[in-house]
């Protein structure tokens, strides 16, 4: 098993008042060499929008793009017609496909919007761009794998790419294992909450580890948990 840990404290950081974010790989003006994707996955920003602020209508193309409220509420409209409001508990995805324009607001007043932003590589290019998303009991969850996006449907969002999001909320010494769909794809695996131990390594709140060269591998819950699980394909970049 091949493993990459990257620790919280060393993501990326930009703090533009109205937007307090962190970056997991390579965004915007932050550059690590050593963090620009994990496979066929991109960019995971955890950012936190202020009250009645967000972003404006700009422009996307050929990337799958994932949202995942963690506090409050995020108003999305896009050039396709869709004007939604997504909570936490709820999935969000778009495929930005052959070109889409949208913006992203924090609809609230007075509190924050915490929200993981993911965006993988596609498997096919310029496809007719397209929206959707959907809530989730969060008792699927709970000391198990729940998965909420993927590309054979099975009750989560559809994806263009063989890519698989599961969520856990893991209790407090519970043991939990994952086997990949496909042993020669990776596994990237981010903790939004808690504590937890894999492979002898101990990962807090917001730590991440990429994991690959193996068809399963076994988590121990030291704290409750909540973790995110994103299996890609292990691509190289062009």
């Amino acid at each position: 098993m091949k493993t990459v840990f990257h620790k919280a404290t060393e993501r990326g950081h930009a703090n533009h008042g109205w937007l307090d974010a962190h970056h997991s790989f390579s965004f915007a003006q932050w550059y690590d060499p050593e963090k620009v994707h994990f496979g066929a996955l991109r960019v995971l920003n955890d950012d936190i929008i202020s009250p009645g602020m967000g972003f404006g209508t700009h422009p996307h193309d050929n990337m799958e793009i994932v949202t995942i409220p963690l506090e409050g509420e995020l108003k999305h409209k896009d050039s396709t017609g869709n004007e939604e409001i997504i909570r936490e508990g709820e999935v969000q995805i778009m495929s930005a496909g052959s070109g889409i324009y949208h913006s992203e607001f924090n609809p609230n007043h007075d509190q924050h919007t915490n929200l993981l932003q993911i965006w993988v590589f596609p498997e096919k290019r310029n496809i007719e761009p397209r929206y959707d998303q959907k809530i989730f009991d969060q008792e699927g969850r709970h000391n198990q794998w729940q998965t909420v996006v993927s590309p054979d449907g099975e009750g989560a969002l559809w994806i263009n790419q063989k890519a698989y999001f599961n969520i856990s909320n893991l209790e407090k010494g519970k043991n939990l294992n994952y086997e990949f769909r496909n042993p020669e794809q990776g596994g990237y695996l981010f903790v939004i909450d808690g504590s937890i131990e894999i492979n002898g390594q101990k990962l807090g709140k917001r730590d991440a580890v990429g994991i690959s060269e193996t068809g399963q591998f076994e988590i121990k819950s030291l704290e409750n948990s909540k973790l995110l699980l994103i299996e890609v394909p292990m691509m190289e970049l062009a």
